[in-house]
């Protein structure tokens, strides 16, 4: 899949959130929509790029999606975020998306992006990311 696969693949990073996918998230084939999954990392990694930069971010780049699974309702999803690169305004976050499926308890990775957040300001411009010490 790409260069964080490992070979007995294991959660990556930080828990950041976890939630229970509900009947009212699935398309007609009763599986959790797509787009449903992606506005919940979106969430997690946010929580995660703010922290960083101290403040508001912006969502500027998702990179690397791709689903595994599909995921049933009733699945408790948990959403981790590693930090793969910092730079001058910017965060690139790893957003992984596990599974913990109550019918078979199955532990199982759902799916991962890469996903890149700017810094800004409170009129919406891009801002320097505070000095790490």
């Amino acid at each position: 899949m790409n260069d964080f696969e490992q070979d007995d693949p294991i959660p990556q990073g930080d828990l950041a959130l976890q939630i229970i996918a509900l009947p009212r998230e699935t398309n007609g084939f009763g599986d959790i929509y797509g787009g449903w999954l992606v506005a919940q990392m979106d969430l997690a990694g946010t929580a995660m790029a703010s922290r960083i930069a101290g403040g508001r971010v912006a969502t500027v780049a998702i990179d690397r999606m791709a689903f595994l699974v599909p995921v049933a309702v009733g699945a408790q999803l948990s959403f981790y975020t590693q930090t793969v690169d910092i730079g001058r305004s910017s965060v690139r976050l790893l957003i992984e998306v596990w599974s913990d499926d109550p019918l078979n308890s199955e532990w199982r990775k759902v799916t991962e992006a890469v996903f890149v957040f700017v810094a800004i300001d409170g009129s919406g411009r891009t801002r320097t990311l505070p000095s790490r010490s």
